[in-house]
């Protein structure tokens, strides 16, 4: 499978969220989505550990590299060095508008600054042989959408670029937090179209505020693709019906249970390294939302895998507290279900 085809269906870039281990487990219920790691700033990977920053499992690709940052050499130097590790797409943060990324002016706060993105797309680019894209807002606090936008695309575009994400909304620098930037600003996914209308040659994806599959599937109707982010996170069994639904694949053989218990060899792995149960289990709680039982499931999970001594008796013990005898059903696009 090409990347372009795997580009249909993200998994956004979160911060906190998206660490390897979340990425395992989201790989066990769609083997074709693109998955995306947390933003991991260039310095890190420049003066820090790389292998704990930087290291896939394996069989988790493909993978897109989220980096934070605004020198170009330094974002080139770090691409570098990430393409050694496997990654399928270097990815650069110009959405993210947290008070700790705009005083190392980079994310969101970049919109201000088309040219200097531009240069870093180039650097990058020239840098390492894999697609370099971007992911960005539509503007920022008092910036014209239909102006900064278009400005920060064409200068990316004419460094070569290999894709825009687009998070449809603003984000207000001045007066919101990064939580409230998540879901005070309307969402314009219009605005998205029409970058897409206008650059009909480049690869453009939507993200914000979509909350299931068919959502999802109704914006390839105007875009190349799609990505989920927090609905993916807190309800991941939605990613069984990923595969077949965007890919025309079979979907993943596994009910809920069974893909919580595949993760049994990776949990391990990390316990046996000195690592805690939570530590993994936190990416696993939303697995039975809307599901009987899933309330247990979650308190058991949120307190017991806190314990020093956790271990995969934990796990099943929440997942006895899910009854299998009624599976329920996660509706596809087109009418489309798997049984989970």
């Amino acid at each position: 499978m090409t990347l372009t085809n795997a580009r249909t269906f993200s998994i956004a870039p979160m911060m906190d969220w998206t660490d390897r281990w979340c990425r395992s487990f989201h790989r066990i219920l769609s083997r074709k989505a693109l998955l995306y790691t947390e933003m991991i700033v260039a310095e890190a990977i420049l003066h820090g550990d790389r292998d704990r920053h930087l290291l896939i499992p394996q069989g988790q690709n493909p993978v897109a590299l989220q980096l934070g940052g605004s020198d170009p050499a330094k974002l080139a130097e770090a691409a570098r060095i990430a393409a050694d590790y496997g990654y399928d797409e270097i990815n650069l943060n110009v959405g993210c508008p947290s008070d700790r990324v705009q005083s190392g002016t980079f994310g969101a706060c970049l919109m201000r600054s088309p040219q200097l993105v531009a240069a870093c797309v180039s650097a990058m680019k020239n840098a390492v042989d894999l697609p370099v894209t971007v992911k960005c807002r539509l503007g920022v606090d008092d910036q014209d959408i239909e102006t900064a936008l278009d400005d920060l695309a064409d200068a990316c575009v004419e460094q070569g670029v290999d894709g825009l994400w687009v998070h449809a909304r603003k984000a207000w620098l001045d007066g919101l937090s990064p939580k409230e930037n998540r879901d005070i600003p309307p969402l314009d996914y219009d605005r998205v179209y029409r970058l897409k209308q206008r650059l009909g040659h480049l690869f453009i994806g939507i993200n914000g505020g979509i909350q299931n599959l068919t959502e999802a599937s109704s914006h390839l109707s105007h875009v190349d693709g799609v990505m989920l982010g927090r609905a993916a996170y807190h309800q991941p069994a939605l990613l069984f019906g990923v595969d077949h639904g965007f890919y025309g694949e079979a979907a993943v053989a596994e009910d809920r249970h069974g893909a919580v218990r595949r993760m049994y060899p990776i949990i391990e792995q990390h316990l046996q390294s000195g690592g805690r149960l939570n530590q993994i289990t936190r990416h696993m709680i939303g697995m039975f939302h809307g599901v009987a039982g899933a309330r247990a499931y979650r308190r058991i999970l949120s307190c017991e895998a806190a314990r020093p001594s956790a271990g995969i008796e934990v796990v099943e013990a929440a997942l006895a507290a899910v009854p299998k005898s009624q599976p329920d059903l996660i509706h596809l696009p087109e009418d489309l279900a798997v049984l989970a």
